[in-house]
């Protein structure tokens, strides 16, 4: 450096003091050096200017001695300033060596290089936006320098490239994102800062479309969000709030599709105020974007379901959750039924995955949105009959989801129900697809009848109910899956089990009319058969929730079709003491239900053919209950039969369990139910068998409450001599209407003494069986 000729045109002096230790000399060196630069510059003298930045540059900015560095800092600055507005000329050559002084380990040198840097910015002011990029990625570590004044510095240097981004209109937006999208995912909390600032800057600037590179930048918003620090938390949610403002406000030029996945992803994070924003924004996608977001439904709801069962901690999670799940469900339309086979022209080939982005967005078009930025409104898209937004309802996928959360025991109840609600709308919306869903999703939707909240009970026999009675449901053989090449065969079995021969013809007719009656599928009777399935293997479940279930579904379906169906199932139930429980509960329900009184007004009569066949179908079934039996014929004021029936008592094994159902129904005798009975004991002379049949069951009770109970009943029947009969006796009017029936009381009677020997014959197993064991046990 003493080589004058090397150095020129600086002479030794200057020199000397740009590598003195002391600011003030280099201060002063630098005015002379500013002082030569405005001559050269006057002179119009471009090769000299270049000479001396070339050897500021190499001879002292990237020089190994620290000093020397200092002084070709603060000489590049001097030479910017003598420059003025021609420092544009010859800024790559100025700003170069300065942005390596970034990485200096002396602090000192890194604070000067901030001073250096914010000279020659502020005089070129927009001549420096070519090398923004250059500028930002040096101020985005200076940000995170350890030493306060470095920080400080950095901090001047930063608003000064702000304002001048903020009056130009010559920013390179596409150049920037890149950097911008590498530089968002810092873990530094300074760093974040720096960058969240930069973001609010450039959203500010009506000049500079943030919105378009928004996918780019989105992902490392949310993590941001994160952050410990308060004050960055708050940073990020305004600017976050900012750009869902402009989305609001223009929703044509938004790439909702390109979003929906990172939405998805953080809907799923554990902090509370990156899921509540991303749920947020969610319910404004659904809400602006409309169709465009179901081919991410499955993924949405994977993030939407489990916040339905949120409790109070995280009330306002829950309540846009619920929100984003009812826009959701109002975007399935009929027309996805049929749309990806019947309008092939009109729809995506495939629905992109979770991971994947929509292949087409520009399917969206200005016309297509509600730009008025109302988020009120969920129904953004005019879709018209022969206009539909291009996407398609991949059912795979949503079916998938919704029997993952079903199955998960750990699922809240609230989650469970809108499972069920998912499920019901799409059989309702699109029920020819869902009908191919419907064999892997029986299994779980009976044991689902075995939860422990009423309320998913309901919902659950309501989506059954619906699936039972669909016409998509129905094939033509009558029973088997609608479409047996997509059928994905349960773990339940859904045969329906052939028609047995020992039944009469008029029963046959019945049974092949009343379970397959127009509001009836094919799915109807193999739902009978598989919930009568799920009593008797879960004995529990029928003794806590049988006669809820069956009243339920007999407000939702054809009250006869499912007592016809479970009578014509259980005619054939080979566990004979599950069949008399059954009965029991059966007959219990059809006694004492409201929901059961068009039923029972029409047994009661036994008018029709369709009655007739009704109670000789649940006659054959109720015989595996004696008492059940008798009750049915009182309810159908066969009274002649229950009297022949108590008669056949005698050569029945009357146990405990018998006398309490005797007992039970002299109880129930003494119901509103049985008034009209109570009333024909006045009318002695047309009614001798209901007072015979009232005899013989006080005669087969032992002396107790209920035998007490009937004998004052008894006791009021007027003229008890009335009670003799001879065969001059005029016929009464229940037995006109038994003989027009055409009912054959004998072959029913023989039926009981069949059904009753087998379970006399199943007894003694069960008891053999006991003892046996017993024996093995003391042995």
């Amino acid at each position: 450096m003493n080589a004058e000729r090397d150095l020129s045109p600086l002479t030794p002096g200057v020199v000397r003091a740009l590598t003195d230790k002391l600011y003030e000399k280099r201060k002063v060196a630098a005015l002379e050096i500013e002082k030569l630069v405005r001559e050269f510059v006057a002179q119009n003298n471009t090769s000299q200017i270049k000479h001396v930045i070339q050897i500021l540059s190499q001879e002292f900015a990237l020089s190994q001695h620290p000093h020397s560095r200092k002084g070709g800092l603060i000489g590049l600055a001097a030479c910017s300033i003598a420059l003025g507005k021609d420092s544009g000329l010859y800024l790559k050559e100025l700003i170069e060596p300065v942005l390596t002084c970034f990485n200096d380990a002396d602090s000192r040198l890194r604070y000067y290089t901030c001073e250096a840097l914010y000279n020659i910015v502020k005089v070129a002011r927009g001549s420096v936006l070519p090398h923004f990029n250059v500028l930002f990625d040096g101020l985005s570590k200076l940000a995170a320098d350890p030493d306060p004044n470095v920080k400080s510095g950095s901090e001047l240097l930063d608003r000064l490239l702000k304002d001048i981004v903020t009056e130009s209109n010559q920013f390179d937006l596409v150049g920037f994102i890149p950097l911008l999208r590498e530089r968002i995912y810092s873990n530094n909390q300074y760093a974040r800062q720096f960058i969240i600032s930069w973001i609010l800057v450039l959203e500010s600037v009506p000049d500079i479309n943030l919105l378009d590179y928004l996918p780019e930048i989105l992902d490392g918003l949310f993590q941001i969000l994160g952050d410990n620090s308060k004050e960055i938390r708050k940073m990020c949610e305004v600017a976050l709030g900012e750009f869902l403002k402009e989305i609001k406000k223009n929703p044509s030029s938004v790439k909702f599709a390109e979003m929906a996945n990172i939405l998805v992803i953080h809907c799923q994070a554990a902090d509370d105020l990156i899921q509540l924003t991303a749920m947020c924004w969610m319910r404004e996608f659904i809400q602006l974007a409309g169709r465009v977001m179901l081919p991410y439904s499955s993924g949405i709801l994977t993030a939407v379901l489990p916040c339905l069962s949120y409790d109070d901690r995280k009330k306002n999670i829950k309540e846009v959750a619920n929100v984003c799940n009812q826009s959701l469900m109002k975007l399935v339309i009929p027309e996805d039924d049929e749309m990806d086979e019947a309008k092939p022209s009109m729809t995506i080939p495939a629905e992109p995955t979770s991971e994947e982005s929509l292949s087409r967005p520009e399917a969206v078009t200005a016309g297509s949105l509600d730009a008025s930025g109302d988020s009120s409104n969920s129904s953004v898209f005019t879709v018209t009959s022969c206009e539909r937004i291009q996407v398609t309802l991949n059912l795979d996928g949503i079916v998938q989801v919704l029997d993952y959360h079903l199955s998960d025991t750990s699922i809240g109840m609230m989650t469970r129900i809108a499972v069920l609600k998912w499920l019901y709308h799409l059989y309702i919306k699109t029920p020819r697809k869902m009908f191919r869903h419907t064999d892997s999703l029986f299994p779980i939707l009976l044991r689902t009848l075995s939860d422990e909240s009423d309320e998913v009970i309901l919902k659950d026999l309501e989506l059954l109910a619906e699936i039972a009675s669909s016409p998509a449901g129905q094939t033509e053989e009558g029973h088997g899956p609608s479409d047996g090449s997509d059928v994905r065969p349960g773990p339940v079995e859904l045969h329906v089990p052939a028609r047995p021969g020992q039944l009469s013809s008029s029963s046959t007719k019945g049974l092949e009319c009343s379970p397959s009656t127009p509001t009836m599928n094919s799915y109807f009777y193999k739902f009978m058969i598989n919930l009568l399935k799920r009593f008797s293997s879960e004995r529990k479940l029928l003794e806590a929730r049988g006669a809820f279930i069956i009243r339920q579904l007999c407000l939702l379906l054809n009250a006869e079709n499912i007592f016809h169906s479970m009578a014509d199932i259980l005619l054939r139930e080979e566990d004979l003491k599950f069949a008399s429980t059954m009965v029991h509960t059966l007959n219990t329900i059809l006694l004492t239900s409201s929901e059961l009184f068009q039923l029972r007004n029409q047994l009661k009569d036994l008018k029709t053919p369709e009655s007739r066949n009704l109670f000789c179908c649940l006659y054959r079934s109720w015989c595996h209950n004696p008492v059940t039996t008798v009750s049915l014929c009182f309810l159908t004021q066969n009274y002649k039969h229950a009297y022949d029936l108590i008669q056949k008592f005698g050569d029945l094994e009357v146990t405990v369990d018998f006398l309490t159902e005797v007992d039970k129904l002299v109880q129930l005798i003494e119901c509103p139910i049985f008034t009209y009975l109570r009333l024909q004991l006045l009318d002695v002379k047309n009614n001798p068998y209901l007072i015979k049949a009232l005899y013989g069951l006080l005669m087969l009770l032992p002396q107790s409450s209920a035998f007490q109970l009937l004998s004052h009943r008894l006791q009021c029947v007027p003229n008890p001599e009335l009670m003799q009969t001879t065969d001059n006796t005029k016929p009464s009017t229940s037995s006109k209407r038994t003989a027009a029936s055409n009912i054959d009381y004998t072959e029913l009677l023989q039926h009981f003494e069949k059904v009753q020997n087998k379970h006399l014959e199943a007894r003694h197993q069960r008891a053999g069986r006991a003892e046996q064991l017993d024996r093995r046990v003391v042995l």
